[in-house]
């Protein structure tokens, strides 16, 4: 048994932590620009264009992260392509976030009255025009605080990347744990740094959701 001190333990936990928000930071931007696409293909009224777009989210929901882990890990691997662990970690859970991230936008999108749709082609707008300059600026106040809210979610999720290989503070935990055999404190240290992480977001979803019901309601 390695002889470690609360400090060492903690500090090496905090080094594994970077990782952590390195791939959530990761996951959450890949997640926007891949979502936001999605999302248009799933309000444009095409169902050819809407219906992959629905296929692809509900695959993403109704799978759990770590299959869809094991997928891009394992899959791109018997496909002849050679993935790092923290690729593979980037890729499934930008993938997953983008999934969930379209569909939360959608629901605001959708929660625009079809009024204002007719008031931008009443300008002459398109429906590019109108999303962009009609309808998505009204969402976007709907859509900040589960997004916001939703990115706790990334956090956690990070720590399934633990089982491919990719060290962060899960898998830094792990590690510590058998060299310490100090399971309790490890795993402690290990929840107080998500806590330190996620609370901030969802102390901020809240104050974002109870802003824009005071917006609403004055």
């Amino acid at each position: 048994m390695v002889e470690f001190s609360t400090w060492d333990i903690l500090e090496n936990l905090l080094l594994a932590a970077r990782w952590t928000v390195l791939l959530s930071l990761v996951a959450f931007a890949g997640g926007i620009v891949v979502g936001l696409p999605l999302l248009v293909l799933r309000v444009s009224g095409r169902a050819w264009l809407a219906w992959p777009v629905r296929v692809y989210v509900d695959f993403f929901q109704g799978t759990p992260l770590l299959m869809q882990l094991f997928l891009v890990f394992f899959g791109l691997g018997l496909l002849g392509v050679e993935v790092a662990p923290w690729a593979a970690a980037g890729i499934a859970l930008t993938l997953f976030t983008s999934a969930f991230c379209a569909e939360i936008w959608r629901g605001c999108v959708e929660s625009i009255p079809r009024g204002q749709w007719a008031a931008g082609a009443s300008l002459g707008l398109g429906f590019g025009g109108q999303l962009r300059y009609v309808v998505l600026p009204q969402a976007l106040r709907h859509a900040v605080a589960p997004t916001v809210g939703f990115s706790v979610q990334v956090v956690k999720g990070t720590a399934l990347a633990s089982i491919i290989g990719f060290v962060e503070v899960t898998k830094a935990g792990t590690m510590i744990t058998n060299a310490t055999f100090r399971p309790f404190l490890v795993y402690g240290c290990v929840a107080l740094i998500y806590f330190v992480l996620c609370f901030p977001l969802s102390a901020a979803a809240r104050a974002l959701e109870r802003r824009l019901k005071r917006a609403y309601s004055s």
